[in-house]
């Protein structure tokens, strides 16, 4: 059995001595989509912020790859691809350019940025400003910009959330074939029909506790 990209063992954080991730375990394999579902503040996206050095463990392990976070934070960070929420695009640049310079900060100096808007339909508005885009058409330049490293795990936080079901569908095509290539997926939402459509297991979460992971066939078995 290969070693899971994603080893995650008692990870606990406090804000201001306020519990926001206590003893949470869980692993992800490569290949792997683990739906981490929960309420708003139920601990998901300070989970995702120690997953991905933006935040140190204050208790327990995280290992990516193999490697330890945040002890070797640089090289796990050049090998995943992370999509938060928030959009964090240079408006005033085309879709292309977005690309090409996020490509340069990830040492690919010939990034071909077709290739990626065309896996997420984009690729007849690659020369326009992203300040034109609909809240869609950023999620999904979002999503082509996590790939430009062709990650071996990738970080999604709420890829879908308050998309039309066009937009919806493309993502989830890619976050699909990401994982048949062999990339290990943690994806956050709050909605179940979300991660029931995406996911091999989910993992549910509130108030910090991981409470139960299992296949979404055999949570609607148990519990309706």
């Amino acid at each position: 059995m290969s070693e899971p990209a994603i080893h995650v063992e008692g990870i606990g954080f406090s804000y201001d001595g306020q519990l926001a991730v206590d003893d949470v375990d869980f692993t992800v394999a490569p290949g792997e989509t683990l739906g981490f579902l929960g309420p708003n503040g139920a601990g998901k996206s300070t989970t995702i912020k120690m997953l991905t050095g933006q935040l140190k463990p204050q208790s327990g392990t995280i290992t990516i790859l193999g490697m330890n976070m945040p002890a070797r934070a640089t090289e796990v960070q050049a090998r995943i691809g992370v999509a938060f929420e928030e959009k964090n695009l240079y408006a005033n640049m085309s879709a292309k350019e977005n690309l090409i310079f996020f490509g340069r900060l990830f040492g690919i100096p010939d990034l071909d940025p077709n290739t990626l808007l065309r896996r997420v339909d984009l690729a007849d508005r690659g020369d326009d400003r992203v300040a034109e885009f609909s809240k869609g058409m950023k999620q999904r330049l979002m999503i082509a910009r996590v790939l430009i490293n062709t990650p071996d795990v990738l970080f999604l936080d709420e890829p879908t959330d308050g998309l039309d079901p066009v937009s919806s569908q493309s993502i989830r095509q890619v976050i699909q074939e990401e994982a048949r290539r062999g990339a290990a997926v943690l994806l956050t939402t709050h909605d179940m029909a979300e991660a029931d459509k995406l996911s091999d297991r989910v993992a549910f979460i509130n108030e910090g506790h991981v409470l139960v992971t299992d296949t979404p066939e055999n949570l609607k078995l148990t519990y309706g």
